[in-house]
């Protein structure tokens, strides 16, 4: 079956694309990241392209952050704190556990990306290490808390993350990491945040499972 893009959505894609790719061709040329690149009125978290404020790779790639984000904050902020509390069984986690979780692994990257360091550190891990950690220590933890609690978590993060990005450029997210990386298998920063987008991602899937079997859900066949 042939699907055909509407011409409005087709054009905007154009226009991203375009500007994504001249974005790399200074950056082969130069041998550092264009200056940030204006997106056109048409910036939503259905394109994925350049955004405003950023340069070329980075805004890329906020918009795919963004867009995850806006997954997880619809699927939590109407649940309530017995929901967000429900543990599906001894193995499981529990959703607001996997809420904090999100928050904890972005503030780690945030500490080895923009800082350098490698853990958190003391005082840090009093409010970090049960939900980096989860299982037994986040179940034994991470409970009796409202959705505004751990959407306030996850945007107070993300909102750190946003502006420090505003401060580097597409040669900072395409530098290889010396520590992280191994003969014939490095890795750069770019990596370490598509893994921050990718996690998301496999942990919505979790919270979408135990939404589906939280008491008294509906059961939906279609899904």
């Amino acid at each position: 079956m042939t699907t055909t893009v509407p011409h409005r959505d087709r054009r905007s894609f154009l226009k991203h694309s375009a500007a994504l790719t001249l974005g790399l061709t200074f950056l082969g040329r130069l041998g550092h990241a264009a200056a940030p690149v204006p997106a056109d009125d048409e910036e939503g978290l259905l394109t994925i392209g350049p955004l405003k404020g950023y340069t070329p790779q980075i805004g890329t790639l906020v918009s795919m952050l963004n867009y995850n984000r806006d997954t997880i904050v619809r699927a939590v902020k109407s649940l309530t704190m017995e929901q967000l509390d429900y543990l599906h069984d001894g193995h499981a986690n529990t959703i607001g556990a996997l809420a904090m979780h999100l928050a904890a692994v972005e503030k780690y990257y945030q500490i080895n990306t923009f800082e350098g360091r490698q853990e958190f550190s003391a005082e840090e891990s009093k409010l970090w290490h049960a939900p980096m950690s989860l299982g037994k220590d986040g179940r034994a933890s991470i409970k009796g808390k409202d959705a505004p609690y751990y959407l306030d978590l996850l945007g107070s993060v993300r909102a750190h993350t946003l502006e420090e990005f505003k401060k580097r450029d597409d040669k900072w997210l395409l530098a290889k990491d010396p520590v992280w990386s191994k003969p014939g298998e490095p890795v750069n920063t770019y990596w370490k945040w598509f893994h921050v987008c990718e996690h998301e991602s496999n942990h919505r899937g979790q919270i979408t499972f135990l939404k589906k079997r939280l008491p008294g859900a509906k059961v939906d066949d279609g899904e």
